[in-house]
């Protein structure tokens, strides 16, 4: 501690011996310092708040809201697209000193790194421009940083919202050009369908290629042969059932059953036939069996045979049911072999037919899908730009209106005022103690006796006169008064800029 101590007071001796070399540096090192922040342009900003409401609750409600991300970012590159800062600069006085391109090139990119637009919120922007230099004054720099963010506003309002509808129509009558090109080619492979299949009308009868309908028919025959199969089973059940099945029962007392019965059936023969049913429908071939039975029941009854079986009579009803079913079966089984007949012949004769019949319905329905999908999305597009028109989707509305600057945002003069007396006063101390170091010279015996290893005996104390003490005295306020004289010079330019900020204001 004591020796750090002990390196302290040598420091501060050889500054103070050199005193006047410090004060020189740091009045040298102040003035350049001073003059070279007096000399830093100021900068001006003006602020501005917009909300700009991108969606609407119409359309929302009919499905066609947009992207909101990539309507905001719209927005944003909007406001600092290169043609609107371009406009901003000829419409303000950046434009004064523009005259090629090369210049308004400059321009532009200059105006672009001193303008900010920031997305507070979803549909809250933010816009800051900046402007110094130039040649201007401090208070044409801040009508001018008002001026750009107003443009801006202004350009954005007029002629980006009418730009989207502008954009709109033209999308809808690109869209027409090809909804009529894609009708022309429709209409031009459904005409080829056509003519293809009146040329081949023998050879592809019926709709769909040669291929599908051969498969389909099988399907068909398997399910015809597979209910044959059930249905001759169920007649077999039937017919077993009937040999075990007396046709008549004796029931004392009873006559005239099979008679009644056969005059019930007859009767409602007649009754089918006054309908209009023929003599192949099935409920007419199941009656008709029914009385073919009940004749020969009636027959017996007439002999002297007994009361007919209602079980009997009921079991061959369903009996001739099943014989009508499968009857129809085989029928219907006989015309689909002979039509898979036919079209396999078809098939193994014309295969080139078939190929180019599926390559033409193929064609035709791409085109169909295309045609479809062009409608749908030009009836969208037309209603999402009649809601746009109409309701007005994309609303403009400035909430704060650029600030006039009332006061330079950079440099902050005053504290780089301070900044270099600070510096000024640090560069002469530094000094000061640099050329303390380069001197060969010992401020106490302790450090002379580092110095050359050996020991010092004694040191002399410096005797003053008057005179050397009155001289000495006039030095130290002299120093005084140059040291105070920074702060003077400090305190007028921190007056100075004060003043012009309140002319400013």
């Amino acid at each position: 501690m004591t020796s750090i101590y002990e390196e302290v007071r040598i420091a501060l001796h050889g500054i103070w011996h050199r005193r006047w070399i410090a004060l020189a540096i740091a009045w040298a090192v102040c003035l350049l310092g001073w003059l070279a922040v007096t000399l830093i342009p100021n900068s001006y900003e003006s602020k501005a708040r917009i909300f700009v409401q991108i969606d609407d609750v119409l359309a929302d409600q009919i499905g066609i809201r947009g992207d909101r991300k990539r309507d905001i970012e719209r927005v944003r590159q909007t406001l600092t697209s290169a043609v609107n800062l371009e406009k901003v600069i000829r419409a303000t006085r950046l434009g004064d000193a523009v005259g090629t391109d090369a210049q308004m090139q400059a321009a532009v990119e200059s105006l672009g790194r001193n303008i900010q637009v920031v997305s507070q919120q979803d549909n809250l922007f933010a816009i800051t421009a900046t402007t110094r230099g130039g040649g201007r004054s401090d208070g044409e720099n801040a009508r001018l940083a008002q001026d750009v963010v107003q443009k801006m506003i202004d350009i954005f309002r007029e002629e980006n919202l009418a730009g989207g509808r502008g954009e709109m129509t033209e999308t809808l009558a690109f869209m027409d050009q090809q909804l009529a090109n894609r009708k022309r080619e429709l209409e031009a492979a459904e005409l080829k369908r056509t003519e293809f299949e009146a040329k081949n009308a023998g050879i592809l009868p019926g709709i769909g290629s040669i291929t599908t309908r051969l498969e389909a028919a099988r399907g068909q025959l398997r399910d015809v042969e597979s209910n044959l199969l059930a249905a001759q089973s169920a007649l077999a059940s039937i017919n077993g059932q009937l040999s075990g099945t007396p046709q008549t029962i004796a029931v004392p007392g009873a006559a005239g059953g099979a008679k009644g019965a056969l005059a019930q059936a007859q009767s409602d023969l007649a009754s089918m036939r006054a309908r209009g049913l023929t003599d192949s429908h099935p409920d007419v071939v199941s009656i008709r069996a029914q009385i073919a039975s009940l004749q020969k029941a009636a027959a017996s009854e007439g002999s002297g045979g007994g009361t007919p079986n209602p079980a009997y009579s009921s079991l061959a009803s369903i009996k001739a049911d099943r014989e009508a079913s499968i009857v129809a079966l085989q029928s219907r089984k006989a015309s689909l072999q002979a039509e898979i007949a036919q079209l396999a012949a078809q098939q193994f004769s014309e295969p080139t037919a078939a190929a180019e019949a599926a390559r033409i319905n193929r064609d035709y329905d791409v085109l169909k899908e295309q045609y479809d999908k062009l409608l749908r999305d030009r009836e969208q597009l037309r209603l999402r730009g009649q809601v746009e028109t109409e309701r007005d989707a994309v609303k403009f509305e400035v909430i704060d209106p650029p600030t006039m600057p009332r006061g330079p945002s950079a440099p902050d003069r005053p504290l780089l005022l301070v900044f270099v007396l600070l510096a000024g006063i640090g560069a002469g101390g530094g000094g000061a103690f640099a050329l303390a170091q380069l001197k060969s010279a010992y401020s106490t015996t302790g450090q002379l006796e580092r110095a050359t290893g050996l020991p010092v005996l004694g040191a002399i104390s410096e005797a003053l006169t008057r005179d050397a003490r009155a001289r000495r005295a006039r030095q130290l306020k002299w120093f005084a008064g140059g040291f105070a004289g920074l702060f003077v010079v400090l305190f007028v330019l921190l007056g100075v800029e004060m003043l012009k900020r309140g002319m400013m204001a």
